[in-house]
């Protein structure tokens, strides 16, 4: 496990990009949980944030991607609107303990 950041650096309802050995990843904080992502849309491989770690629509209840609006579920990924329907995000499997997130890669 790598580590990804401290606790106190993703708070509830936020988003915040990452590069970890080279690859660029992203973290969701939804109901005191962290989900882990590549930062890469399964529609046309381009980066998913409107602005540095901003990933999620206005309501902050979906990841939505910048380049066409496309919505995943926070929790698993899932693209549940716009072209790439049915696709999912990659999940980075992590972990939180009292040290901060960590994750596997």
């Amino acid at each position: 496990m790598k580590f990804l950041c401290m606790t106190s650096d993703l708070t509830d309802a936020s988003s915040r990009s990452f590069v970890l050995d080279g690859q660029k990843l992203f973290a969701v904080r939804r109901d005191q949980r962290a989900y882990v992502y590549v930062n890469r849309c399964p529609h046309r491989g381009v980066a998913l944030e409107w602005v540095p770690d901003q990933f999620l629509d206005p309501s902050a209840s979906l990841i939505q991607c910048a380049t066409h609006g496309a919505l995943f579920l926070i929790e698993n990924g899932e693209c549940v609107a716009g072209p790439c329907a049915g696709q999912s995000l990659t999940a980075i499997p992590c972990r939180e303990d009292s040290q901060g997130i960590w994750v596997q890669l």
